[in-house]
């Protein structure tokens, strides 16, 4: 297949660690919030294998923040999500869908309470932050919202809790899961998180000095050589596997919250307001039809830049979204829309992807 290359501009960002990766063995960008996402080192595969043993940074700056303050800046948050937010505090992470008054997604960002007028939405693949701005005028709230010169570095993998205790000493293991705080280093106070795009534990650097952040990229990788650290980014095959869902990829804002399981973040019964309320009140008492499932499919690779619909016979069973091979099933695994009819029934489907047609059968999220 022929390669292809993003040329980089104003209207596409680098990030201020881009020239480090990019010495470092990147091969791929993607993009993301306007914005250059490492997409590749040494191949999904074998990126695969380190992430589940080992430690990766990855340069996730394009999870781009949003950042709300003013006397009513929990009021915004919460009118943009359908999660309750009102026992929210201080120092915690909310994994929270944004949805419009359709009850359709938006986002499905963390939302981080800095303190009682001062929140950042840490955003996955859309333009939050001009959507927090129409309702903030429209709705005539005392905030103001922006974005912020926040670089994240995400360090990911079973050892990356020693590498960071190696870095930040012990207090950093303390941290609870979607919990944060300020830790020091070399004279420098960094906002961590724990959490991350991955289900191999690690942790989410926020980094506001540039140049302190660059340090500390160094060090990372000097203090790591005992763990075997690389570079790397979201991994698809962990992400698939594991049914951590992709904005714009997986879903997008034709589909409501009930249709992408979120429905544990999702408030029908109390007072709270929120745009999309009477919506999904509306989806709820009707009942999704379609839902994201995941499945497998009987090929050993596979490439995919649009949906592609499952048949059984003449019905369609759903459509695919994403996709991957995976080395624990020995398949493609990927996560599909399935239709109502044929989620408890593990019918077999057909497809044609990358000109071959092959077979598949529907499976639950996560896939492994």
């Amino acid at each position: 297949m022929k390669k292809f290359y993003i040329a980089k501009s104003r209207r596409l960002r680098g990030t201020p660690f881009s020239s480090r990766i990019e010495r470092q063995g990147l091969t791929a960008y993607t993009t993301y919030n306007h914005m250059l996402l490492p997409a590749s080192f040494e191949g999904t595969e074998k990126e695969y294998f380190h992430l589940k043993e080992h430690v990766q940074v990855w340069d996730v700056a394009a999870e781009r923040q949003v950042q709300i303050i003013g006397k009513d800046s929990e009021k915004l948050v919460q009118l943009m999500t359908c999660r309750n937010l009102s026992k929210s505090k201080v120092g915690r992470c909310y994994y929270a869908p944004i949805i419009d008054e359709q009850g359709k997604m938006i986002n499905d960002p963390i939302i981080l309470k800095l303190d009682e007028e001062k929140w950042w939405i840490s955003l996955a693949d859309s333009d939050v932050g001009l959507f927090a701005k129409g309702l903030a005028s429209g709705q005539g709230l005392k905030v103001k919202v922006s974005e912020p010169d926040v670089n994240i570095l995400a360090v990911q993998g079973p050892k990356s809790f020693k590498l960071m205790e190696k870095v930040f000493e012990k207090k950093i293991t303390e941290l609870k899961f979607f919990g944060f705080d300020y830790f020091n280093f070399k004279g420098n106070k960094f906002f961590i998180a724990r959490s991350g795009w991955s289900k191999q534990g690690g942790y989410e650097i926020y980094i506001e000095n540039r140049e302190a952040g660059l340090n500390l990229y160094d060090e990372l990788f000097l203090a790591g050589k005992e763990f075997n650290v690389k570079p790397g980014c979201p991994n698809l095959i962990e992400r698939i596997e594991n049914g951590l869902l992709s904005c714009g990829n997986d879903f997008d804002n034709g589909d409501n919250p009930y249709e992408c399981g979120f429905d544990k973040y999702i408030d029908i019964k109390s007072d709270i307001n929120y745009l999309g309320k009477n919506a999904l009140i509306q989806i709820s008492k009707e009942e999704i039809k379609r839902k994201l499932m995941g499945v497998k499919i009987d090929l050993d690779k596979v490439e995919m830049m649009e949906e592609i619909p499952l048949q059984n016979s003449k019905n369609l069973v759903g459509y695919l979204r994403s996709a991957v091979y995976s080395p624990h099933s020995r398949k493609v695994v990927g996560i599909a829309m399935i239709e109502k009819e044929y989620w408890d029934k593990k019918t077999p489907f057909d497809l044609e992807i990358n000109g071959k047609k092959s077979k598949g059968t529907i499976c639950n999220l996560p896939i492994v």
